[in-house]
């Protein structure tokens, strides 16, 4: 079977919520997965909970409980995306996982934290078995071009507009 590269964009809520929908599928067909975590560190993410639970499923983060300032990003922010890439390139190449996901991988770009040349040579440098899924806002027109499927998730309405904060088991 061919490993496509998936790519879920786009200002709505959702993508890494379908990301971890495919884990959980692929959990289910004994699928080794793993899941890449860039700018985001906080231990209380309910996937990080539930990637424990199934068979195969792993979770890596690389990044820290805060925002990271789109204008002046820490120097532990870029350093930590660029660990997380790093770490990506050594699980693709290590034909351990049937799916990588590179989750708020293009937020990461998007933020200048790590370099759009050495994503796109990931990418194409993928073996032809693995699947590649990467999630966030801002997909860049060349991930979109090199990918096989790309998903918008469009902001219609949302409840935080009202006010209403993230919420335990549904936003984290």
């Amino acid at each position: 079977m061919k490993g496509m590269v998936l790519v879920y964009t786009g200002n709505g809520k959702g993508k890494t919520t379908a990301a971890l929908g495919l884990a959980c599928r692929a959990s289910g067909q004994k699928k080794k997965i793993l899941m890449v975590q860039f700018m985001k560190g906080k231990v209380n993410y309910g996937e990080l909970k539930s990637a424990r639970k199934l068979p195969g499923f792993t979770i890596k983060q690389f990044g820290r409980p805060s925002f990271v300032d789109k204008k002046n990003p820490a120097p532990a922010d870029i350093k930590g995306a660029k660990e997380g890439l790093a770490f990506a390139q050594k699980a693709i190449t290590s034909g351990k996982y049937d799916i990588i996901i590179l989750d708020e991988l293009n937020v990461a770009l998007d933020f200048n934290l790590v370099p759009l040349d050495e994503v796109l040579s990931l990418i194409s440098g993928k073996p032809a078995k693995l699947e590649l899924v990467i999630t966030g806002r801002y997909a860049h027109p060349k991930i979109i071009k090199l990918a096989d499927l790309v998903s918008e998730v469009r902001e219609v309405k949302h409840y935080y507009q009202q006010g209403v904060q993230a919420r335990r088991g549904i936003e984290y």
